[in-house]
């Protein structure tokens, strides 16, 4: 038995009418897959910015600390038995050379007054002494005062030598090498006051906790500055002049941070991974001592973190900063 299908042009066996809709069916799976392969084939475009190499100057250099101190003091010294009484100075003073500090009576002269002068007028015996300063600097302790009954010998003052003034600055024993006498320096104070130094001197010993060597930095300035200051000294190990150089965040490297590259763009949406050899690193600049690129070469310095060799992206442009004039005010 055939069923037949009316349509109003007459009757259609029913096996016509299911293979079209198999066909339509066909066709429209065929549809479906291609436009699904159609949307897998569209590589997805990394946004990256680019930048160019530049030849500036760079150095290599690093930071110590240096501390201030005096290198030779001086101590005030009874030169007799007997009493202090008059005392000239006190803590924090600056005196100069020859200055007079202490005066000293005897105590024997102390105990007889001016008895051996009445009996003999031609005899002078006072018992005084003045004892004077014999450098410059400051009192840094006072040990008596008036009064005070001293001997010969006994410690009445101590003054710092400013003579022997300097910053002491512990080197690594690494980078000694860098640091030589008379080598002129920078010395970075806090506030940021910048003083001129020389290095004067070395100690021939190593610390053996710390593997330092202690050098001695003198400054030329008439200023007042206090012992035990903390200053930055600047030692520089290496300048070029006319370095190849990229930003920092354009030079890549592997979690062993020995190996390092960049990516450079060789067309409008294609990277590449080229090798390079890194030399002075400073603050946001590297220099590139290999290979040596055109100055015309685009390089990625944004978005190229992750990215493959021969990855594909798209160059953004970078954004202007809005202006005062671009703004409309509405009264």
């Amino acid at each position: 038995m055939k069923i037949k299908y009316e349509g109003p042009r007459g009757s259609v066996p029913a096996n016509y009418f299911f293979a079209i809709i198999v066909v339509l069916l066909a066709a429209g799976c065929h549809s479906s897959s291609t436009s699904s392969e159609s949307d897998s084939s569209e590589e997805v475009k990394t946004p990256v910015t680019v930048t160019t190499v530049s030849h500036t100057s760079i150095d290599d250099s690093i930071e110590l600390n240096a501390t201030s101190t005096f290198l030779q003091q001086n101590v005030v010294k009874s030169n007799l038995n007997g009493y202090i009484i008059q005392s000239n100075v006190k803590f924090g003073d600056y005196v100069h050379r020859g200055q007079a500090l202490f005066v000293l009576k005897t105590k024997e002269a102390a105990a007889i007054g001016n008895a051996v002068n009445r009996l003999d007028s031609s005899f002078k015996f006072s018992g005084v002494n003045v004892i004077k300063a014999d450098a410059p600097g400051y009192v840094m302790q006072v040990d008596h005062q008036d009064g005070d009954y001293v001997q010969d010998g006994e410690q009445l003052a101590v003054i710092s030598d400013t003579r022997s003034f300097v910053f002491v600055m512990n080197v690594p024993y690494e980078d000694k090498s860098f640091v030589s006498i008379g080598k002129h320096v920078q010395l970075v104070l806090p506030g940021n006051e910048i003083l001129n130094g020389v290095i004067s001197s070395s100690l021939p010993m190593i610390d053996s906790a710390s593997q330092t060597q202690q050098y001695s930095i003198r400054i030329n300035t008439s200023k007042s500055i206090p012992r035990d200051l903390i200053a930055r000294v600047k030692i520089l190990r290496n300048s070029v002049q006319d370095a190849q150089t990229l930003p920092a965040e354009a030079v890549l490297t592997d979690e062993t941070q020995t190996k390092f590259w960049v990516m450079q763009l060789i067309n409008d949406s294609t990277a590449v991974k080229v090798p390079v050899t890194k030399g002075i690193e400073k603050e946001d600049k590297v220099q590139i001592l290999k290979p040596q690129f055109d100055p015309e070469t685009k390089i990625l310095s944004g978005g190229n973190y992750g990215l493959g060799d021969t990855a594909i992206v798209i160059v953004q442009k970078p954004q202007k900063a809005p202006t005062d004039s671009s703004t409309e005010v509405k009264q």
